[in-house]
């Protein structure tokens, strides 16, 4: 929105212009058709993941396959990304968390560390996308 909408302790002149239109008040908040379009562009470059985007867990790096240690440490790590990612997908199905439940309710996918690509990305980047 681009203005507040007049409250009762605000001008009296503005309050009047609500009572009288309430919806021309509304409409004159609201950012026109070109600066939404030009905010939900940006915003969707920004946020994107990049076609080469290494994620959380993936890839180990060639130097950690050297050492027997790090390698054992990084596939710790991975086993509990995927213990994780067992929690979520138990929780997504759990009828009694009325917030991961029900019609038209989408299910948590933002910080699921191992999921396809979609409307909140996938998985969990090793680096932010801004």
């Amino acid at each position: 929105m681009r203005k507040t909408i007049p409250v009762e302790d605000n001008r009296e002149e503005d309050m009047k212009k609500f009572m009288a239109k309430p919806e021309e008040v509304l409409l004159d908040t609201l950012p026109s058709q070109m600066q939404a379009i030009k905010v939900m562009a940006t915003l969707d470059i920004l946020s994107s993941h990049s076609p080469d985007e290494e994620y959380m867990g993936e890839y180990a790096e060639p130097a950690w396959l050297a050492e027997p240690m790090i390698k054992a440490a990084f596939e710790k790590f991975g086993g509990r990304m995927k213990e994780i990612e067992g929690t979520v997908d138990e929780r997504n199905n759990n009828p009694e968390l009325r917030n991961r439940c029900g019609a038209g309710i989408v299910p948590y996918e933002l910080l699921r560390p191992f999921s396809k690509p979609g409307v909140t990305g996938r998985g969990i980047p090793n680096s932010i996308s801004i």
